[in-house]
């Protein structure tokens, strides 16, 4: 059997760098909320929406994405209830990681912890929407590679768990945006360098169910940088008005 090779589209590739930075400074704003919280209804608020917007936006949009960005030299579709559980997963890994490291006092064990359980999950997400691909190709992967993907994904973790309760400026935040989406990406691209494709003949069942499209990874770019952008702003008018209060 003959082996594939990966080539990527530098635009997509772009695009979900971008992604994985506005969701990881988006995260960053609604984390300011969970010390603040005043109980428990506006904690768990603030850990659900930091949480989303770092799983859903800086994670799975930029993972989904670099998927697309990625020509394997043959047909790809994706299976949809795998890419939605994938996307969950890491929502709710990143939402747990944020509720552990922030109950009560900043502990290096909770975040070691959580840092670990948030890697794992966002590993989990890597791979099982990896899984979802709908390929004629055999899909194997190189171990070597796989742990130190998983690696990077929990030092990542333990990263942004640490930025998400020790910064306050929007410049310190920005910067830390910045190292995130990089190394976000790095988890993803090694993770992709891991797989191992070998040229197959028979089309998986659901294949043309699979969702694909010339154009998707750009839809998905506009869609989840609106999103984005636009809890943004709420949590924006949100610390004002706190402000506004406390004077």
């Amino acid at each position: 059997m003959q082996d594939m090779h990966q080539h990527y589209n530098g635009v997509l590739v772009g695009l979900s760098y971008a992604v994985s930075v506005l969701g990881s400074f988006t995260a960053l704003q609604f984390a300011l909320g969970i010390p603040l919280a005043q109980n428990a209804r506006q904690r768990w608020g603030a850990i659900l929406a930091a949480g989303t917007a770092m799983g859903g936006g800086a994670i799975w949009a930029m993972h989904f994405i670099a998927m697309l960005a990625c020509n394997m030299g043959t047909q790809v579709t994706f299976d949809m209830w795998l890419t939605t559980v994938s996307a969950l997963i890491a929502i709710v890994a990143c939402s747990l990681g944020l509720a552990i490291v922030g109950s009560g006092r900043f502990r290096f064990i909770n975040l070691l912890f959580a840092g670990v359980l948030m890697g794992l999950g966002v590993a989990g997400m890597h791979y099982l929407g990896m899984a979802a691909m709908l390929t004629s190709a055999l899909v194997s992967y190189d171990g070597s590679l796989v742990a130190l993907s998983v690696g990077i994904a929990i030092v990542a973790s333990m990263a942004a768990l640490w930025l998400a309760f020790n910064l306050r400026g929007k410049l310190q935040m920005l910067g830390s945006a910045l190292v995130m989406g990089v190394a976000v990406c790095g988890m993803h691209y090694t993770g992709m360098s891991a797989m191992e494709l070998t040229q197959g003949d028979t089309l998986p069942a659901g294949f043309e169910q699979g969702m694909h499209g010339d154009h998707l990874g750009l839809v998905i770019f506009v869609v989840v940088v609106l999103l984005l952008a636009l809890a943004l702003g709420l949590s924006f008018v949100r610390q004002q008005r706190r402000a506004a209060l406390s004077i």
